[in-house]
């Protein structure tokens, strides 16, 4: 029955997916583009019954450019970063790796949310810099995954790229750091099998950090979130 369960949520997951996705296509205005991911990730939730609590809300700016920072457990994770920013001006483009541009489940709604595609088989990254730097010029923020694909092991954090601080350097970006404090993605597997229980996931906001903070990166943010 559980296994059952699983199966018509993850149905339903691609159902949201791709009509979200078919709306996406169709919007230009990257405020039109912030409302229909907040509607996604808004009715994604729901349907897993999962409450998303902001802790340090007042830290959290209203407007401006900035690259947010987000540790990252699970596929969920950026549809918890919209329903943070909802009532903010703020809308980024979210860094992808190329797998979920080709993906059967997220190709369709990843390729028209507004995203980046980064590439590391390639040997030069030169042109993943300039697509950032015309979409910073636009006037978007940028959202990454510092520690580059999702942290499976049993540390809060997983080590950090260098790609976050060269990007903030070369666009004069103030970083806004998040950090979702539960464990994401043992919370996903539990409402993927029943989602009959609320669940709750807290993401905290965290200070802006001055792009020109000559302090490791990774390590300001431990320093921030109070993690080892």
């Amino acid at each position: 029955m559980q296994f059952l369960k699983k199966i018509q949520q993850l149905l339903y997951s691609l159902y949201l997916t791709n009509r979200y996705g078919l709306m996406l296509k169709m919007a230009q205005d990257p405020q039109e583009k912030k409302k229909i991911r907040l509607a996604y990730s808004k009715a994604q939730l729901a349907s897993l019954h999962i409450e998303i609590i902001i802790e340090n809300k007042e830290k959290l700016p209203l407007d401006g450019q900035y690259l947010l920072l987000s540790n990252h457990r699970t596929v969920i994770d950026p549809l918890i970063i919209e329903t943070a920013l909802e009532n903010t001006g703020i809308f980024g483009l979210w860094i992808a790796k190329k797998e979920l541009y080709n993906s059967f489940f997220f190709g369709l709604f990843v390729r028209n949310a507004g995203s980046i595609l980064i590439d590391r088989e390639k040997s030069q990254m030169s042109g993943f810099f300039a697509d950032v730097k015309r979409g910073v010029q636009k006037g978007h923020s940028i959202f990454i995954f510092p520690e580059g694909t999702r942290n499976a092991t049993n540390k809060p954090v997983a080590s950090f790229k260098e790609g976050s601080r060269l990007i903030a350097l070369k666009n004069k970006l103030p970083i806004l750091p998040v950090y979702i404090k539960d464990n994401a993605r043992e919370i996903l597997r539990e409402a993927l099998y029943d989602n009959s229980q609320k669940r709750k996931i807290t993401i905290v906001v965290g200070d802006v950090i001055d792009y020109r903070d000559k302090i490791d990166l990774e390590s300001r943010y431990k320093e921030i979130f109070n993690i080892g």
